[in-house]
């Protein structure tokens, strides 16, 4: 998932940019959807940067995802998508199904590599859900894909 849409107006570096309040009403609405679409989380991973990692809990709070299932890892805060390939093929084959909140470039990279996306951009708040047909994380080459976005979806 990419993060919500962050705010300009304060004077602070990249990383500590939080959230515009569409970018908190984008992430409600989308983790309240994702929890209507009965997805199931094993665990949550998200860039330490601030506008994704609100994003991260505020989804994770909307879908009943336990606070000790979330963690940030510096790979995810990467804008060209290698870092956070790498990481999602480096993780334990014990857990199926995992939720990574970072950013763009990165996030559309993986779109265009991964599956079949066709846009010009994932847009902030977008949840892209990748279906691999594989049983280790380190085989991941191409997967299937459903895009959600927050203008497409009806609140539920």
């Amino acid at each position: 998932m990419r993060h919500g849409k962050s705010s300009w107006e304060l004077h602070v570096s990249d990383r500590d940019r939080p959230l515009n309040q569409r970018g908190i009403d984008d992430a409600h609405k989308m983790g309240a959807f994702l929890q209507n679409q009965a997805c199931v989380i094993d665990a949550v991973f998200s860039s330490p940067a601030i506008r994704a990692a609100h994003t991260a809990l505020i989804v994770s709070r909307e879908m009943n995802v336990p606070m000790h299932k979330i963690s940030f890892s510096e790979s995810l805060y990467d804008f060209s998508g290698e870092d956070v390939l790498e990481f999602i093929r480096c993780l334990d084959d014990t857990v199926d199904t995992v939720m990574t909140f970072g950013h763009n470039n990165a996030c559309t990279s993986l779109a265009y590599s991964l599956a079949d996306f066709t846009g010009d951009n994932i847009p902030t708040a977008a949840a892209v859900l990748f279906r691999f047909d594989v049983s280790l994380w380190s085989e991941i080459t191409k997967a299937n894909a459903e895009y959600f976005f927050p203008k497409t979806i009806d609140k539920p």
